[in-house]
C-alpha cells in the first residue's frame, strides 16, 4: 500500500449522510495518513463551526469536498481565501441556500469538479453553471458515474490531484 506524504495541508470533508469512515474517509486515511479527516454532524451552521475551530491554525490547505462537504468546502473558501490553495469537489452540493454566494464573488483558485451523469441528488448542470460563475480557474469533469462517483473516485490520480496549485 503505497502512502504519500505532501507539503501542504490536506483536508477531506464528507457528505450529509456520510462520515469519515465512509469509503472516501477510509480510502484517504489509509493513502495520506496527514490529511485531516474529521466527523461532522448537525445543520450547515454547526458543521461550518467544527470546520472552521479544526482549520483555525492551519494554512496551504487542499481541501476535498464531497457532496455536502463540497459546499461546505467552498464556504470555507470564501470565508478565508488566503488560506486555501486549492479545492476538490466531488458532486458538490453548492446550489443548496445555505452556501453564501453572492452575484460578484469570485474565487480565482485551482477548481477541480468531478460530477457523475447519472447523479440524481445533485443536479450536475445546475452546479456546473454556478460553479462556472464563481470559479474562474475551474476544471469541470463530467463523468459516466452515480452521486458517489463509485466508479471514478478510486481511479482518479489523488497524489497530483491533492497537490496544492
Amino acid at each position: 500500500m503505497r502512502k504519500y506524504l505532501m507539503d501542504n495541508t490536506q483536508v477531506f470533508i464528507h457528505g450529509l449522510e456520510s462520515t469519515s469512515k465512509g469509503t472516501k474517509g477510509r480510502y484517504f486515511r489509509e493513502h495520506f495518513p496527514d490529511m485531516i479527516i474529521e466527523d461532522f454532524s448537525g445543520d450547515f451552521y454547526k458543521r461550518m463551526n467544527k470546520l472552521t475551530d479544526i482549520l483555525k491554525e492551519k494554512n496551504n490547505l487542499v481541501i476535498v469536498g464531497s457532496s455536502f462537504g463540497g459546499a461546505m468546502a467552498v464556504q470555507y473558501a470564501i470565508n478565508n481565501k488566503s488560506k486555501v490553495k486549492k479545492l476538490i469537489l466531488l458532486a458538490p452540493a453548492i446550489h443548496l441556500p445555505e452556501i453564501l454566494i453572492k452575484s460578484d464573488i469570485r474565487l480565482d483558485l485551482p477548481v477541480i469538479i468531478y460530477h457523475g451523469t447519472n447523479d440524481i441528488v445533485v443536479n450536475p448542470r445546475l452546479v456546473k453553471e454556478i460553479s462556472s460563475k464563481i470559479f474562474p480557474n475551474m476544471e469541470h469533469h463530467l463523468v459516466e458515474d452515480d452521486h458517489p462517483l463509485t466508479q471514478t473516485f478510486p481511479i482518479l490520480d489523488w497524489h497530483n490531484l491533492l497537490k496544492a496549485g
